[in-house]
């Protein structure tokens, strides 16, 4: 099994800082990209930012310039959020695209997800 495990949110002030991190464990091949969606209440999940191992980040027009992802080690993701805003407060959940053996199909998988919430 894959385990996508994320830690990191919380309550954080308009104009504040959190950074989310996601580990990856279990029977992984190889991972193809990493990153991360968020839902808020009532709303669909939104892609935020994904990068490909090896490959440059991709992200949403509504955090670009305000977050970062980056990658330490092949099993990592980090999500820096910078400038909050209200409408940033979702779950947000770590995505990975995995092949668990040499001869396996590239999987999603998601974590638990985790709440960021941004208020006054």
């Amino acid at each position: 099994q894959v385990q996508l495990v994320e830690s990191g949110g919380g309550l954080v002030q308009p104009g504040g800082s959190l950074r989310l991190s996601c580990v990856a464990s279990g029977s992984i091949f190889t991972i193809y990209s990493m990153g991360w969606y968020r839902q808020a209440p009532g709303k669909q999940r939104e892609l935020v930012a994904t990068i490909e191992t090896g490959g440059a980040p991709n992200y949403s027009d509504s955090v670009k310039g305000r977050f970062t992802i980056s990658r330490d080690n092949a099993k990592t993701v980090y999500l820096q959020m910078n400038s909050l805003k209200p409408e940033d407060t979702a779950v947000y959940y770590c995505n990975g695209i995995i092949r668990r053996s040499v001869v396996g199909t590239l999987t999603t998988y998601w974590g638990q997800g985790t709440q960021v919430t941004v208020s006054s």
